[in-house]
């Protein structure tokens, strides 16, 4: 089974690549394959994040364990966690500059099992000199309103 993958940077200009990766590869691979085609220069930590269709935060799978039952990237198959309703993830890279990327499996070849590499088969834009700034922005919910912060202070 061959996955193709869109990995998109969040940022203002357009910069995309599309993977094709075996599915019996683990997220370290993909991890590593996002690495060679955005041309990063230096290895730093990553992690990737199940995601949803509002590209929220979920659960984590680690490049390295810090802590007890962490998911790992090298024991992650891609086959065992894309699905029909888990396509969608998001990658940081740098922790200390968080180049965030979303992740979007397109397509899933069943048919094909002829890849034992990465291949990158569509490449749009370039990688900016820095990573793109990041505003934290906390969802306004009815438990976390202004007045209660203020009474709580």
């Amino acid at each position: 089974m061959i996955y193709k993958i869109r990995v998109v940077l969040d940022c203002e200009e357009d910069v995309i690549r599309d993977i094709e990766i075996d599915g019996s590869s683990s997220f370290e691979n993909l991890h590593n394959a996002i690495f060679e085609f955005f041309n990063f220069e230096t290895k730093e930590i990553a992690s990737f994040y199940f995601s949803d269709d509002k590209w929220s935060q979920g659960q984590e799978i680690s490049l390295e364990s810090f802590e007890k039952d962490q998911l790992l990237m090298k024991d992650a198959k891609l086959s065992s966690i894309i699905n029909n309703f888990q396509k969608k993830f998001l990658y940081v890279f740098d922790f200390l500059e968080l180049w965030t990327f979303f992740i979007e499996v397109v397509e899933i070849d069943h048919k094909s099992t002829d890849l034992s590499y990465n291949k990158l088969i569509f490449s749009y834009g370039e990688l900016p000199k820095f990573a793109p700034k990041k505003n934290f922005i906390a969802e306004k919910t009815q438990d976390n309103n202004d007045s209660e912060l203020n009474d709580f202070y």
